[in-house]
């Protein structure tokens, strides 16, 4: 299994974004929010940890673990392929927008990762060209 890029790792940083490669459409149950369907393609998980990002970071490189975070229940159906942290000027709601808008994506979960928040939610999906 290949490593993923790395970009702008600093410990001092509070938010990160996980890109996640998934090669086949996935019905998944993903805790309280229930089955949703997961096209292939690649997936952005924005989150936050305001201490020890990088132990969040490679709690959620893990595939077999206690499902606690949103993400947990989609990890082991792709592959991590670029982790970026970065710092505190947006926050994670205003992260996960920009994101959105410079790759061009959507918002595929309402709800994904923004059950504390009122945005849409903390996961990006970009389409994959054909």
């Amino acid at each position: 299994m290949n490593e993923p890029i790395y970009e702008s790792m600093n410990h001092e940083h509070t938010l990160y974004s996980i890109y996640l490669q998934l090669e086949h459409d996935y019905n998944i149950t993903v805790g309280k929010l229930g089955e949703c369907f997961f096209k292939r393609g690649t997936y952005i998980y924005i989150g936050s940890a305001k201490k020890y990002i990088m132990k969040r970071i490679l709690r959620h490189k893990e595939i077999h673990k206690k499902l606690h975070w949103h993400f947990d229940y989609l990890r082991p159906y792709g592959m991590i392929t670029k982790i970026i942290t970065y710092d505190d000027r947006l926050d994670e709601c205003a992260l996960a927008e920009n994101i959105r808008k410079k790759e061009d994506g959507m918002f595929p979960i309402k709800g994904f990762g923004s059950s504390d928040c009122r945005c849409p939610s903390h996961l990006v999906y970009v389409n994959e060209k054909q």
